[in-house]
C-alpha cells in the first residue's frame, strides 16, 4: 500500500507541476501573481474527485465523508480568494508586491520557481486523502465521528470569521482594527480554523492501513506554514505597518494563534 501511495503521489506531482506552469503563464499575462492562491485551493476538488474516478471500488463511508468535506472546504476557500483577487485584477496582494520588490530582475523565473513549490506543497498535502481513497475499509470508527465533528465546527468557524472580517471592514476608518467576535479571542481565527480543518481531515483519514500518519504531518506542516511563514507572520509585519498603534494595543490584548477568552474590552 505505501509503494501505490508513493506512485499516486509521483503521478499527482506531474500533474501540479503542470497545473502551476499553466497558472504561472496565466499570472505573467495578467501581472498579477496573487491569481496562485484562489487556484491553489480549487485544484484540490480537481484532483480529489480525479482521484475518486481513478479508483471507483475503493469508496467507502469514510473516504465520502472525508473528500465531501474536502470539496467543500476548497470551493469556499478558492471562492473567498477569487472574490478578493478579482474584484479588482490590478490589485495585488502584499505578500507578491513584497515579492516583486526583492526579486526584481529575476521575477519571472524566481516565481516559476514559487509556483512549482506550490505544487510540491499541494501534492505533500493531498497524500492524506490518497490513503484513505486507497484502503478499503467499509464502517465509519469512533475516530472517524470526532473527525466529523472537528472538521464541521472548523469550516464554520473559518467562514463566521472572514464573514465577521468583511463586515468589519464595510464601515471600518483607515488604522481600525477588527476586535470583536472570534478575532476578540485570537487575531488570527481564520488561521486557526484552518489548521483545525486539517486536523479534522487527519482524523478522517484515519485507516489501518496508513493510520493517520499522513494526515497528521500534513496538519503539523499546515501548522508550521501559518503560523512561522505565509500566515501569522507575514499578516502580523503588514499590519502593524498599516494599522500603527492600534494594532500593538491589539497584539497586547489578544493572542496570536490559539484562541482564549478576553477578559477586557479591547
Amino acid at each position: 500500500m505505501i509503494f501505490d501511495l508513493v506512485i499516486e503521489s509521483l503521478r499527482l506531482l506531474c500533474y501540479s507541476f503542470i497545473f502551476f506552469a499553466v497558472i504561472w503563464w496565466v499570472a505573467k499575462e495578467l501581472d498579477n501573481w496573487s491569481i496562485v492562491d484562489a487556484f491553489w485551493a480549487y485544484f484540490f476538488s480537481i484532483l480529489c474527485i480525479h482521484h475518486l474516478i481513478r479508483h471507483p471500488f475503493h469508496w467507502n463511508d469514510s473516504t465520502i465523508i472525508l473528500i465531501t468535506f474536502v470539496l467543500l472546504w476548497s470551493f469556499r476557500l478558492g471562492t473567498h480568494l477569487a472574490k478578493r483577487i478579482f474584484k479588482d485584477i490590478r490589485h495585488e496582494d502584499g505578500r507578491y508586491i513584497k515579492m516583486r520588490k526583492e526579486w526584481a530582475g529575476r521575477l519571472y523565473s524566481e516565481m516559476f520557481r514559487f509556483y512549482m513549490i506550490q505544487g510540491v506543497a499541494l501534492t505533500f498535502l493531498c497524500t492524506p486523502f490518497i490513503s484513505s481513497i486507497l484502503h478499503t475499509e467499509k464502517s465509519l470508527l469512533p475516530i472517524h465521528w470526532v473527525g466529523i465533528v472537528v472538521t464541521f465546527v472548523a469550516l464554520v468557524g473559518e467562514f463566521v470569521a472572514d464573514r465577521q472580517l468583511k463586515n468589519f471592514k464595510l464601515n471600518a476608518s483607515k488604522g481600525e482594527v477588527c476586535n470583536t467576535g472570534l478575532w476578540a479571542w485570537t487575531r488570527h481565527p481564520n488561521y486557526f480554523f484552518e489548521w483545525l480543518t486539517w486536523v479534522g481531515f487527519a482524523l478522517l483519514s484515519y485507516n489501518n492501513d496508513f493510520y493517520a500518519i499522513p494526515g497528521i504531518l500534513c496538519a503539523g506542516f499546515m501548522y508550521y506554514l501559518l503560523t512561522r511563514v505565509t500566515g501569522v507572520s507575514l499578516t502580523e509585519k503588514h499590519l502593524s505597518d498599516s494599522k500603527g498603534e492600534n494594532y500593538k494595543i491589539y497584539q497586547s490584548a489578544v493572542p496570536a494563534f490559539w484562541p482564549k477568552k478576553p477578559k477586557r474590552k479591547i
